[in-house]
């Protein structure tokens, strides 16, 4: 039977994510460090999340959100947005018993085509056929560093010049966003804020995103100093073990602060990149980038 691809309905969301969680695992398998534990599937409150976020932008851009079908299984998977002049790719993947067969090399055709050639990023695994495929459609594949451990709470510096974000701040966010990346993350700012805490400069000169358990999930800044700053700030609030991830070469200022906290680094996948610059000062998050 040929596999059909169509643009994802609501009806099809908890499909997507139970196929994203099989080909994800899969993927954390057959790449997993010896050090590091055996992947298992996504906890009850992260498909909760998943589910949410897939709803969220199926609303905002359904044109970007596409599945392959073989029948009425649903094998593969990817959601792009367009946000202004930006694009991005939230996720992507294929079933791993489907793989092989151009389902993947279909879904990216389709879904660079509602590109309509914006410039644009996403946040890469180290698959070799999917890395392979991303820069044979023109990116760029800058790698990514993570660090990760607990904070030495003795190394935190004093903090100063930062406040809590609200809505009146999203404006010069997005400015800061387009002169980083292009354009502004416009309507993520809102749903962001619904779950995460949110920290600005006074300056008005960056900002950072920070979840429950003190991660700082997407940081921009006008500058190094700024920036580290509000790294700094996520990582005070961290509790036990943390983690700052999708660190570039041109973002060796989050390396410094990584250090400076007593974190360990490591070496995960690419930014995958094209049509822009390497956004820095900036840690792009995985979901909005």
């Amino acid at each position: 039977m040929t596999v059909e691809l169509r643009p994802l309905t609501a009806a099809d969301v908890e499909a997507a994510e139970r196929a994203s969680d099989i080909t994800f695992v899969e993927a954390d398998r057959l790449t997993r460090r010896v050090s590091e534990p055996e992947p298992t599937p996504r906890a009850s409150t992260v498909t909760k999340q998943w589910i949410d976020r897939t709803h969220y932008f199926l609303n905002q851009d359904p044109a970007g959100c596409w599945v392959a079908m073989d029948g009425e299984n649903l094998v593969g998977f990817a959601f792009s947005q367009n946000r202004g002049r930006f694009w991005f790719l939230w996720t992507y993947g294929v079933l791993p018993s489907h793989q092989g067969r151009g389902i993947g090399r279909r879904l990216m055709d389709v879904v660079l085509a509602h590109a309509d050639g914006r410039p644009g990023l996403f946040s890469s695994s180290v698959h070799p056929g999917a890395t392979r495929r991303y820069r044979l459609a023109g990116f760029l594949l800058y790698p990514q560093m993570r660090m990760v451990g607990t904070v030495d709470r003795t190394t935190l510096p004093a903090i100063t010049g930062l406040r809590e974000g609200t809505a009146d701040d999203f404006e010069w966010m997005d400015a800061l966003d387009t002169r980083l990346r292009c354009d502004g993350h416009g309507p993520d700012h809102p749903y962001m804020c619904n779950s995460l805490r949110l920290m600005v400069t006074r300056a008005r000169d960056g900002y950072v995103y920070i979840n429950d358990s003190g991660r700082a999930m997407l940081l921009a800044a006008a500058n190094e100093e700024s920036a580290s700053t509000l790294l700094w700030e996520a990582l005070a609030s961290s509790h036990s073990n943390t983690l700052v991830n999708c660190i570039t070469t041109a973002n060796h200022w989050a390396v410094d602060v990584g250090l400076a906290a007593r974190l360990d680094i490591g070496q995960e996948g690419y930014l995958a990149v094209r049509g822009m610059a390497e956004p820095a000062p900036y840690l792009a998050s995985g979901h909005f980038l």
